[in-house]
Parts: structure tokens; C-alpha cells; sequence
């Protein structure tokens, strides 16, 4: 019996396969232990605070609420209340928009082919945050009622992305370094809008808040209609991106790649820039403008498991979703009785990354 020698393409493929199937587990490996670290987090987050409370007591608290069981309390009142009342919807609303800023900033590296790109940079965040300064101070969108705070962080956040983007139209289309400068000019000139607002508001009250608000925080959680709509918001945003994996991997290849994938580059950054901008403005809405979080993150997630979204965008919601989760606890803890702004802890965190980044950038040109 005779065996042929492999052909050319048959050896080539044959270790590109094992290569695939390798990659495919150590993210699944990587996705099922995230995923278990995020649930042991949430419980040793839900206990830390002013009140310690030993997670013997949280879960079954939670289990009761959730499944009826056990179905006689075990617990104080005062217990139930600071987890079920306080804490939970606290770190619920910390995953969702850890996960959602994590989303955001891989989508728009991958938009913009830029490794420093993420809500900020494209002047979402800002139009975000001038939409809900203006809803705190002047009341705008009083008329939606408790929708009225992530009613106009969401118009503030879609204006600036549709300002960015009739910017950076020009006869060539959308280019990736157009959209680029386009949204750090139009973010620049947002803050600039914010900080008019509070110079105009007569309300010191109103200013002070917008203030705490625009460095971050979760201490506005409750079980109410808004954590709802943000944990909806997130998880769709999630499966779109998901869903468009394909196309987000080959806008990171670039423009003339996707049109030989069959990827229309400009319909696509438009389509992907509203699910963004509603992400965005449904996160900052409920916690503030929290930075660095969309920055960091995903780079973290693809030296785990490589540069394919399908595998990068579980991996980065869950790393984002950890990170803020346990930089809240901290946020809350580390000055009581006094709750340190969230977006204070993520700049320590996320500023030496950048510039970590940027260093790497320039040697690798060098």
C-alpha cells in the first residue's frame, strides 16, 4: 500500500486548522473562566462596603428573591436591604456598563483602524454627557419623565456621531483617519458645550452634581425602568456586534480588504456607529462618563485570544464587566465615608496603559 505525499496547500492548511481549533478553545477556556470570575466577583462586591456583608448571607438572599429559596429568611432586614435594595442593582448596573463601554471601544478600534480609538476620542461620550448636563440643569426632555436623563444623553450621543460623521464625508468617502480627527474635534468642542452649560445653570446644587456625574458613578442603581433599559441595551448591542463580527474583522483589515470580503466600508461604519452611539448614550446616561474603560480593555482581550471578533467581543465584555465591577467596590471603600468618582480609579488605572501603548506604537515603527 502506497501513500502520497501531502501536496503543498494540504500542508499549509492542515497547521492553519490546528491553529483555528486552537485559538476557538483557549477562548471558549478563557470565556468560561471570565464568565466564573465575574460571578464571583459580583458576590464579593456585593458584600463590600460601609456594611460588610458575608457572602453566606448575600446568596441566599439572592436565591430567595430570585427562586424562593430558602423560604424563610435567615437574615435581618437591614441585611436584605443593603444587598438587595443597594448592592445588586449597583453591580448589576457596574457589569452592564463595563461590558457596554468594553463593546463600544473594541468596535470603534475596529472602525477606525486605531489602536487609540474608543467613545471618547469620536466625541461620543461627549455629546453623551452634554445631552444629560442639559437634562440636569435646564430639564431637557422633562416630558419623558424618568426616561428623561438617557432620553437626552442618547440624542446628545447620536448628534455627535452624525456631526462626526457628515465631517469626515468627504469626496472619498469616510476614511478611518477622517473619522478620527473629525470626532477629537467634535469631542473638544462638546466639553467646551458642557462646561458652558454649568457656567450658565444657576443652580449650584445642579453643578456640583453634573460635576461628580461627569467623572463617573454608580450610586444612582436602583430597580427601576432605567437599569432595565441599560442591561437590554447592552445585551443587544453585544449580539449585533456579534452578529457583525465579520464585517468589524475586516474593517480592522482595511477598506480595500472589505470591499474584496464583500463588506461595503462606509454602510457599514454608519450602521455601526448608531448601535454604538445608543450603547454609549445609555451607559453614560446611568453612570457618568467614565473613561478609559473602552481603551483598555479591549487590548486586553485580544492578547488573550487573538484579533478575531467572534472570539474578542465575549472576552471583552466580561473583562470589562469585571474591571468596573471591582473599581466601583474600590471607588466606594477606599475614602469612607466618602464615595470616590468611579472615572477617577479608571484613569489611574488607564492612563499609564496609554501611554504604555503609545511607546509600543512608536517602537514597532522605529
Amino acid at each position: 500500500m502506497t501513500t502520497e505525499p501531502l501536496t503543498a496547500p494540504a500542508r499549509i492548511s492542515l497547521p492553519l486548522a490546528g491553529v483555528v481549533r486552537g485559538n476557538r478553545r483557549r477562548a471558549a477556556l478563557w470565556t468560561a473562566g471570565l464568565i466564573a470570575a465575574l460571578a464571583v466577583s459580583a458576590v464579593m462586591a456585593i458584600g463590600i462596603g460601609p456594611v460588610p456583608v458575608a457572602p453566606g448571607t448575600i446568596i441566599p438572599i439572592v436565591s430567595h428573591h430570585l427562586f424562593g429559596l430558602p423560604a424563610e429568611a435567615t437574615w435581618s432586614l437591614s441585611d436584605e436591604a443593603i444587598v438587595w435594595n443597594v448592592r445588586v442593582p449597583r453591580v448589576l448596573l457596574g457589569i452592564a456598563v463595563g461590558a457596554g463601554l468594553a463593546l463600544c471601544g473594541a468596535a470603534l478600534q475596529a472602525m477606525v483602524r486605531n489602536v487609540l480609538a474608543d467613545p471618547y476620542v469620536l466625541g461620543i461620550s461627549g455629546g453623551a454627557s452634554t445631552g444629560a448636563a442639559g437634562a440636569i440643569l435646564f430639564g431637557l426632555g422633562a416630558g419623558a419623565g424618568q426616561f428623561a436623563l438617557p432620553a437626552s444623553a442618547f440624542v446628545g450621543a447620536l448628534g455627535a456621531s452624525l456631526l462626526v460623521y457628515a465631517i469626515a464625508r468627504g469626496s472619498g468617502g469616510v476614511t478611518p483617519m477622517r473619522l478620527l480627527l473629525s470626532g477629537v474635534a467634535v469631542g473638544y468642542a462638546l466639553s467646551a458645550a458642557t462646561s458652558f452649560l454649568i457656567f450658565a445653570s444657576d443652580s449650584a446644587e445642579g453643578s456640583r452634581s453634573v460635576m461628580f456625574w461627569l467623572l463617573g458613578s454608580l450610586a444612582l442603581a436602583r430597580w427601576d425602568a432605567v437599569l432595565a433599559l441599560v442591561l437590554v441595551i447592552v445585551a443587544v448591542t453585544l449580539a449585533v456586534l456579534m452578529i457583525s463580527g465579520r464585517a468589524l474583522d475586516a474593517l480592522a483589515a482595511g477598506d480595500e480588504t472589505a470591499l474584496t470580503l464583500g463588506v461595503s466600508p462606509e454602510r457599514s461604519r454608519v450602521s455601526l456607529l448608531v448601535v454604538v452611539s445608543l450603547c454609549t448614550g445609555a451607559v453614560v446616561a446611568a453612570a457618568g462618563a467614565i473613561g478609559f474603560v473602552g481603551l483598555v480593555i479591549p487590548h486586553l482581550a485580544r492578547r488573550l485570544v487573538g484579533s478575531a471578533h467572534a472570539r474578542v467581543l465575549p472576552v471583552t465584555a466580561l473583562l470589562g464587566s469585571i474591571f468596573l465591577v471591582w473599581a466601583d467596590a474600590l471607588a466606594r471603600t477606599v475614602m469612607q465615608p466618602r464615595e470616590l468618582p468611579i472615572g477617577i480609579l479608571t484613569a489611574i488605572v488607564g492612563a499609564p496603559f496609554l501611554l504604555i501603548l503609545v511607546r509600543r506604537m512608536y517602537a514597532r515603527r522605529g
